[in-house]
């Protein structure tokens, strides 16, 4: 993979935080990358979870905390938790996706760490690819019985990257925004669990032990958003699910999903995404229907050339 240093994207106010929301009944999250078409760039942002990026054909552009690196045909790359990057794919290209949380308690982290990852140790590169793509493929063909193979899969793979791939340093340099995050960890964690609840920054803040402007400094400083933007996004991201596979009307899906009513779910969905959520279903199933890839990406998140 072919690195170079360049100037950083930076502007934290331009870095987006996002969600991930897992495949249901899995424990993580795997997609075909939108700009498969090309003609695609994905301006930066970070999110929560662990990310990789596989490459099966074609080649694309990573902007990954301060370096260009090229990913070409069956390259991949990791993006830790809470990493600032952007994806430039200017020419077509197969590109899977997969996401997915870790706990460094689960890891038996005693120092309860970051869990990060290098790419320097090459050794299983081949094998993670690999991983990778059967994973993708299970998860299309649906086979009877593929949910324990692709779970099988995973498990395997994290094998590989904790043995092959975890930084291990004992003085490893931990990133700034890592620290400050934990705090959050169980905040936001609650938050994703009780999206749907009627719950204001006062009964959050009360339930911690924080005052209301002490919390909300804590996620404007530490998560670089504001707690009523953050709880918004959950419970859109869960919306949009159930506009993708559910048959509740548009009213059923705002109300289940925490907004007040379909026309202020209506409105934000527009700000997201340019169009209302009965166009958006159209153009989701039409879509679908032809083989294509689902229109799944934000519209603040897409820049096109």
């Amino acid at each position: 993979m072919g690195c170079m240093k360049m100037k950083m994207l930076d502007d934290e106010e331009r870095c987006q935080q996002e969600m991930m929301i897992p495949d249901r009944g899995l424990p993580f999250r795997l997609f075909r990358f939108e700009g498969g078409a090309g003609n695609y760039i994905r301006e930066v942002h970070r999110h929560f979870c662990i990310e990789i990026f596989a490459v099966k054909s074609g080649k694309l552009d990573f902007y990954l905390s301060g370096r260009k690196c090229t990913l070409e045909a069956e390259k991949f790359v990791i993006v830790n938790s809470n990493e600032i990057h952007s994806v430039h794919a200017l020419t077509p290209n197969e590109t899977i996706v997969l996401q997915f949380s870790l706990n460094s308690r689960e890891w038996d982290d005693a120092e309860n760490r970051p869990i990060r990852f290098s790419h320097e140790n090459r050794q299983k590169d081949a094998e993670i690819f690999r991983l990778i793509t059967e994973m993708y493929q299970l998860s299309c063909d649906r086979k009877n019985g593929y949910e324990f193979l692709l779970q099988s899969e995973f498990y395997r793979l994290q094998y590989f990257l904790r043995m092959d791939y975890l930084v291990r340093e004992e003085g490893q340099k931990l990133y700034g925004e890592d620290q400050r995050m934990k705090r959050l960890d169980g905040i936001t964690g609650y938050l994703r669990e009780h999206y749907a609840e009627d719950i204001s920054l006062e009964i959050l803040a009360s339930r911690f032990g924080y005052s209301p402007t002490y919390l909300s400094r804590m996620f404007r400083q530490y998560a670089r958003i504001n707690y009523k933007d953050y709880l918004r996004m959950i419970r859109f991201e869960h919306a949009v699910k159930d506009l993708q596979e559910s048959e509740l009307t548009i009213g059923e899906i705002a109300l289940n999903h925490g907004f007040p009513n379909s026309k202020a779910f209506s409105t934000f969905f527009r700000e997201q995404y340019g169009m209302l959520p009965h166009e958006y279903q159209k153009t989701y199933c039409f879509r679908k229907s032809l083989g294509a890839q689902p229109y799944t990406c934000l519209k603040e998140s897409r820049n096109f050339l």
